[in-house]
């Protein structure tokens, strides 16, 4: 006789079994079969209950088992034929965030109860187990954009290096937006991280039209110091004055206190700061990444006919006996 041949030989008269199904309207009913009301209202009831044991031999339950009174579960639920329990809590946002009380539980007390209890096992589930697969999709999503990104501009740039120059905005992007939650006061949160990617294609405009600027320049014939010297002279104002309004047009955003809009707030922080901050650093950074980049360009150019020079002024030295002796 095992425990779950007499569990269920308890339940059945004391709870029920479904005996058919009755419809009812649009309602499916179930006639339930178990003892009287009158056999199954103490422990003495469970007791005298007469249990088939293997082989038809019917026992007392006394003689298998005993019943006292103690703390029990209102449900009992499994996973993959394991008993689980879950584990709730609301976070006061006065005090710390999630992630701070979950690293404080991974770091004190699951190591403890996993020590203390060497059958138990626990896993982070529901929000924070969806919060992680999120996250770990929106980096591939992000990599994947930045790919393109960078595919898009090196086609019509036709270089491999200017888009790398347009780029150089994104890590200032998202320092700024980092920057803008720590002066708030703010954490950084999940829709944090979205603001932070949809800036990734917002950041990038303003340093494309500053070299898309620089290229066609020199292509007119100007020297590289020219071109980029009227470049940053032409296409400072549409550059500062497309970033303001941007900001300008998400302030509403982050000034609204109520809280049906409070989960767009860390998005429109980390977008608004976000292209602001970028924008100040490129109008400098991106000038002179193009013009390092040109020089050292130039340099290994020099470098490259300076050894075929070489190259071919041995071959040289080296035919000239031959041809005298011919």
């Amino acid at each position: 006789l095992t425990l779950a041949d007499l569990a269920r030989q308890v339940r059945q008269p004391f709870y029920g079994e479904a005996a058919q199904r009755v419809q009812r309207g649009r309602e499916d009913v179930k006639v339930m079969v178990r003892f009287p009301a009158s056999e199954r209202r103490s422990i003495a009831d469970i007791e005298n209950m007469r249990i088939r044991a293997p082989g038809g031999i019917e026992v007392p339950f006394s003689t298998v088992a005993s019943a006292t009174w103690a703390r029990g579960y209102a449900t009992i639920q499994r996973a993959d034929r394991q008993r689980i329990v879950d584990v709730t809590a609301d976070v006061d946002a006065r005090v710390a965030n999630a992630n701070e009380v979950l690293a404080d539980l991974k770091r004190t007390l699951l190591p403890t109860l996993v020590s203390d209890y060497p059958g138990l096992h626990y896993s982070l589930e529901g929000e924070t187990r969806e919060q992680n697969e999120t996250m770990s999709s929106l980096m591939r999503g992000f990599a994947i954009a930045l790919l393109a990104i960078f595919a898009l501009m090196a086609i019509p740039l036709g270089s491999y290096i200017q888009p790398l120059i347009v780029m150089t905005a994104i890590p200032f992007g998202i320092t700024g937006a980092v920057w803008a939650h720590i002066v708030l006061g703010m954490d950084l949160s999940f829709l944090s991280v979205f603001g932070i990617v949809a800036l990734v294609g917002v950041v990038v405009n303003d340093s494309l039209v500053l070299v898309d600027y620089i290229n066609s320049r020199r292509q007119a014939g100007e020297p590289i110091g020219t071109a980029v010297h009227e470049a940053g002279v032409a296409r400072f104002r549409p550059i500062l004055l497309t970033s303001l309004t941007t900001f300008a047009g998400l302030t509403p955003i982050l000034l609204e206190r109520s809280l049906q809009a409070q989960f767009l707030v860390p998005m429109a922080v980390s977008l608004g700061f976000g292209v602001v901050f970028a924008t100040s650093v490129s109008l400098v950074v991106v000038p002179c990444s193009y013009l390092i980049l040109a020089d050292l360009g130039s340099l290994v150019r020099r470098r490259s006919e300076r050894e075929a020079l070489e190259t071919e002024a041995a071959t040289e030295a080296a035919a000239m006996p031959r041809s005298f002796q011919g």
